[in-house]
């Protein structure tokens, strides 16, 4: 409501906030919302192709194509009890008011869309006008216009900062309690640790008094910690406490869905997959996704070759995690023979996320690599695809992103994380220590 009238608001959405949220139209709560026609022109170049993002583009064209019905938009369509009223509006300025076109050309949707917004704020003096982008350089542009701009914040996690982790660390622990954890049952009741601890559900901690600890987990079903014994996936072994961590919630089959975030060399996606190889016999499939995002942005188009030679060099570091475990046994060795064995009877499936959409996912180890890239929706999409015995298991960086239009708070492995954190058949794990190399950590942690 603005403040200064009393009256609804009128937001202005870019086409970037519709690919990233389809339904966005209904968060605006009694204010109304326009579609500039630009945004329509637009959305018709993404409608056509299998990546998620013309999912949402045809998803929100159908959706409008629904609420309108046989209605005209020239008096706004109603979006529903308590909302607004939704319109689609062209620009009739051929500029930006005070603004020489020389200077700021209409050719550019862009620009067509400040135009509209502009003439939207002359047209309604007693209302605010607002333009939601995605975009920060076009926020900046109409800001400079003096043009209201906003992110769309739906989706957005606040304080990343203190996004859960997944561990904690419980000092002065009395020194007879750890040495439970190390006899029969191997596992100690809450009350007993600390009565007034109230873990996350899956929640792993370091029990330390000196030079006495004992890395454990909280069992949401029992309400206990139980001693995690160290062990190895497909012959790979984990490092560091972090990583047993996430080995140990790879390998429960309680836990079906799994986050892994941290940055470059922390071994998530090698973890995720030694697990998968692991566990073959109890899926019928284990699928190795990404989403293709072309470094820079630059399309696909520009490397040479058919689709595949072109879509080869962002599968590359998949293939690059499993040729490390491959590497671990000898060429003529059962487990050598079995991972290529698995790769030519689609056993074991590596491809980009989009060739995924429209198969099955039944009793599916389901491992989706730099989820940072992706939307909340997108994760939403692709999750509730998940069938009887399925699990799935994200991982990613929500520091590097490579899509121009999400960030650390708005991504959608951050929202996933901190949506999922309290479930009991959720887990997650920050990883923190780089094992790739020693120069691959100095330089992930001083360039």
């Amino acid at each position: 409501m603005d403040k200064t009238s009393g009256r609804p608001s009128m937001f202005v959405l870019d086409t970037n906030v519709l690919l990233y949220d389809h339904n966005c139209i209904d968060n605006f709560q009694e204010h109304d919302v326009v579609i500039p026609i630009t945004v329509l022109e637009e959305l018709d170049e993404f409608k056509k192709g299998n990546d998620l993002i013309n999912f949402q583009a045809r998803e929100f064209i159908r959706k409008l194509d629904r609420l309108s019905g046989d209605r005209l938009f020239d008096e706004g369509l109603p979006l529903g009890s308590g909302r607004g009223k939704l319109f689609v509006k062209i620009a009739s300025a051929t500029n930006v008011s005070g603004v020489d076109s020389s200077f700021f050309s209409m050719n550019k949707p862009d620009h067509r869309i400040l135009a509209l917004a502009d003439q939207l704020r002359t047209a309604n003096s007693d209302r605010s006008v607002i333009l939601i982008s995605k975009d920060i350089n076009l926020r900046m542009k109409a800001k400079s216009l003096g043009i209201q701009a906003e992110d769309y914040e739906t989706g957005k996690v606040e304080n990343v900062d203190e996004l859960y982790t997944g561990t904690g660390i419980i000092e002065t622990v009395d020194k007879d309690l750890i040495s439970r954890f190390y006899q029969q049952p191997f596992s100690v009741p809450r009350a007993d640790v600390d009565p007034g601890l109230s873990p996350v559900p899956n929640q792993f901690f370091i029990l330390r008094n000196g030079s006495s600890s004992s890395l454990t987990w909280y069992n949401p079903e029992t309400d206990e910690f139980e001693r995690i014994i160290k062990t190895r996936a497909y012959g790979i072994q984990p490092r560091n406490a972090e990583q047993t961590f996430a080995l140990h919630t790879l390998l429960n089959p309680a836990v079906r869905l799994v986050t892994l975030t941290g940055k470059a060399g922390t071994g998530k996606t090698l973890l995720a997959l030694a697990a998968a190889l692991e566990q073959r016999s109890d899926y019928r499939q284990i699928y190795l996704a990404r989403p293709v995002v072309p470094l820079g942005n630059r399309d696909l188009g520009f490397l040479p070759g058919d689709v595949q030679s072109k879509l080869d060099p962002y599968m590359q570091p998949l293939w690059d995690n499993l040729g490390v475990i491959r590497n671990r046994f000898s060429v003529d060795s059962r487990e050598f023979s079995g991972i290529q064995e698995m790769i030519e009877l689609e056993k074991l499936f590596i491809a980009p996320l989009a060739y995924i959409r429209g198969r099955s996912l039944d009793s599916i180890y389901f491992i989706v690599d730099e989820a940072q890239n992706l939307t909340p929706h997108e994760i939403k999409t692709i999750i509730t695809r998940a069938g009887e015995g399925t699990k799935m298991v994200f991982t990613g960086d929500i520091y590097q992103i490579d899509t121009p239009y999400l960030d650390s708070q708005s991504n959608g492995l951050t929202f996933l994380v901190d949506r999922m954190k309290d479930e009991r058949i959720s887990a997650h794990i920050n990883l923190v220590k780089g094992e790739r190399s020693e120069l691959a950590e100095l330089a992930s942690n001083l360039l």
